[in-house]
């Protein structure tokens, strides 16, 4: 890659910004990750599947490709403001799957910066399904929880999330004591963060910290008295986003030596160019969570070998 495009992805994963795309169910308007969109298109049509939650509206083939339908009317209980036909198709991939969302219409792209974000209401009178609201123009714009409906519409994405029973004894044998190290997630879904936590003990980890932000996770990072082996981090946060937050660490001299895994949803060739650019050391899409595992206890393993070289 040429200096002056290793630059430019530099200054793009500084600004701490992204964006989203604003869509339309009855009179509320949300968004959606850009990186998590592929594109929108006019109602498809759908064949129907037997026995499945209301919100699956069906499967439809796209350039040969079969895709779920979930419909987000049907979903968070609200009236359609078009009907079936007259509605859009936001196709989405994340997680290693493709799907699409079917809403009333998409208004417009949104740059937003992080810290434009509000989870205050978030798990109260938004519900579980709301992660963030952002207030754009006047605008109450609600960013959901995609990970988490899919997996309430469809359970049984929940299996390739789960691991073996016997992992801990690999962590054993690669590290010995597990609860020797401390870790740190930054994390902004509940749902997410659940899962992480059941990975990292079910490899024996116990001695771990899950905050929902980057902000939050900077401020642990270089508050007196604490030091952490290794940051999992997510992608897309309010306050301040896992690509801003794992340049700050590399740039630190202090920090820099904390082996950083960039953990997310979506994991796009330009994302994963921007977090390789900044020096993060490992990059997992969310359902690999036997990859993530694997991936911690390695980089543990490389850096405790580090640390006792320099030490002798």
């Amino acid at each position: 890659m040429a200096k002056n495009e290793d630059e430019k992805i530099l200054t793009e994963v500084g600004t701490n910004e992204w964006q989203v795309v604003v869509f339309i169910l009855g009179n509320q308007y949300f968004a959606i990750n850009v990186d998590k969109t592929r594109e929108i298109l006019r109602w498809p049509g759908a064949r129907d599947v037997p026995q499945t939650n209301p919100a699956m509206r069906g499967i439809t083939t796209i350039r040969g490709e079969v895709i779920p339908l979930i419909d987000l009317r049907t979903y968070l209980d609200i009236t359609p403001g078009v009907e079936l036909e007259s509605s859009k198709l936001i196709v989405a991939e994340f997680n290693k799957m493709k799907l699409g969302f079917i809403v009333d219409g998409v208004d417009r792209i949104y740059r937003i910066n992080s810290d434009e974000l509000d989870a205050s209401l978030t798990g109260t009178f938004l519900g579980e399904n709301s992660l963030y609201v952002i207030k754009r123009e006047s605008r109450n714009i609600l960013l959901l929880d995609y990970e988490r409906i899919v997996q309430v519409v469809n359970p049984g994405l929940a299996e390739q999330f789960k691991l073996e029973a016997n992992m801990s004894a690999t962590v054993v044998n690669s590290l010995g004591d597990p609860d020797e190290y401390k870790i740190l997630v930054a994390e902004d879904s509940p749902l997410i963060r659940k899962l992480i936590q059941d990975v990292l003990i079910s490899g024996g980890f116990h001695n771990f910290e899950i905050v929902g932000h980057g902000k939050a996770a900077w401020d642990r990072l270089v508050e007196d008295g604490d030091e952490f082996d290794i940051l999992l981090t997510d992608i897309e946060m309010p306050k301040m986003d896992g690509l801003t937050l794992t340049r700050r660490v590399k740039e630190d001299d202090k920090l820099s030596r904390i082996p950083v895994i960039v953990f997310s949803s979506v994991m796009a060739e330009d994302i994963k160019r921007k977090a390789q650019s900044i020096g993060a050391d490992a990059q997992i899409t969310k359902p690999e969570m036997h990859n993530l595992l694997q991936r911690v206890i390695e980089l543990l393993a490389k850096s405790h070998k580090a640390q006792k070289q320099l030490a002798s």
